[in-house]
């Protein structure tokens, strides 16, 4: 029988986790077939990208709710590099409480909205105020949900283009996986689709599914540690907070997570390590970068407080050069996911609903729109 990040799935189905595992592990399979996917499909959306680009003094924003702001996040430095101009990463949730600190009427915006249902309340709101507010809108939507409001959303004069994702990438499970670096993907290759370095990303994450590095993993999930903190330069650091925010989710909060930079670490944030602390540093690929990367991870096994520290950079193998952070950014975020779904297991959560109590769901519940004055 096959196995599911080590289980059976009849074990899995019975500690409500086989979602979570089957979403987690399907996703190299999953990124080649988005990459096919955008390929085929490039030429309409280069043809809408040119005139929602068309000037040069127009605004970027990439936005989305929670795991999905993430997305921007982690992909707003590479992008900005990739297009030689300003891109800004701003939520959903920050959009629609306090929209006129956010939107600039007279900018042209091309707003990239990412969403795994796109039927969180924020995410919908947002496009409708950016449609009031600026003068001249464009939406791409980038989702996971054909039948999502965010999919159907109306807006005048072909100026929304949605793309979706892989059905199977509309995750069951309580936690984004494959939705979040699925949509990641889809975005970093709409920009920059003839970059061959996907292959290399999805062989080392497959060497993070071999039988023996999984169980690594699952040795690592068992040490009785209450805190982990994820650490991660440019565009890793939005990987270092979904990988946070992973392992919170489904650890049930039992566990503390913090994410930051590795420079802004030691501005306080270092006061968090102690003895009970796994420490997960999510090494550039940057040689400059790197040096920072290297100072901080020393100082902290010279500090001798934390008795667990894991450098991804290291631990995949990643060679040196070979991979831009954005690439290597899919085997750091499968690793962290097989952590976090590990850990969950081991504290008895369940990781396909870990909080069945209903304060957190898989669409955030009890959000009221308000409708807003401006113009």
């Amino acid at each position: 029988m096959t196995k599911i990040l080590g289980f059976e799935e009849n074990t899995l189905r019975s500690q409500s986790a086989y979602w979570t595992a089957r979403e987690i592990e399907q996703q190299p399979d999953v990124w080649q077939k988005v990459a096919d996917d955008i390929i085929k499909n490039h030429s309409g959306l280069d043809d809408w990208l040119k005139s929602a680009l068309s000037d040069p003094c127009g605004r970027i924003i990439l936005t989305g709710a929670g795991t999905s702001a993430y997305v921007g996040e982690t992909l707003a430095p590479f992008l900005s590099k990739a297009l030689s101009r300003p891109v800004e990463a701003i939520s959903t949730t920050d959009i629609v409480s306090a929209p006129e600190q956010y939107l600039i009427k007279v900018k042209p915006t091309l707003v990239i909205s990412y969403a795994r249902s796109g039927n969180s309340p924020e995410s919908v709101a947002a496009c409708q105020l950016c449609d009031q507010l600026v003068e001249n809108a464009y939406h791409l939507i980038i989702t996971c949900n054909k039948d999502g409001a965010l999919a159907k959303v109306d807006n005048a004069n072909n100026a929304k283009y949605v793309l979706m994702m892989p059905e199977e990438t509309n995750d069951k499970s309580f936690a984004m996986t494959s939705s979040f670096s699925s949509m990641m993907l889809a975005t970093a290759l709409v920009f920059k689709s003839k970059n061959q370095k996907l292959d290399e990303a999805i062989n080392i994450s497959r060497s993070i599914l071999n039988t023996d590095f999984l169980r690594k993993v699952e040795i690592l999930s068992q040490k009785p540690f209450s805190r982990v903190v994820c650490l991660g330069a440019g565009g890793l650091l939005g990987i270092a907070r979904e990988a946070s925010l992973k392992i919170l989710e489904l650890s049930n909060g039992k566990l503390d997570c913090y994410f930051e930079s590795p420079l802004g670490f030691r501005h306080g944030p270092k006061l968090v390590v102690d003895k009970n602390t796994l420490v997960v540093l999510l090494g550039s690929n940057n040689e400059y970068t790197q040096k920072y990367d290297r100072d901080l991870l020393k100082e902290i096994k010279d500090d001798n407080i934390a008795k667990n520290i894991v450098n991804l950079f290291e631990e995949l193998g990643v060679r040196e050069n070979a991979l831009d952070d954005i690439w290597v950014a899919f085997p750091y975020i499968l690793y962290c996911q097989i952590f976090a779904f590990y850990k969950s297991l081991a504290l008895d959560v369940t990781p396909d609903n870990p909080c069945p109590t209903g304060e957190a769901n898989r669409v955030v519940q009890g959000v009221k729109i308000y409708p807003h004055g401006g113009k």
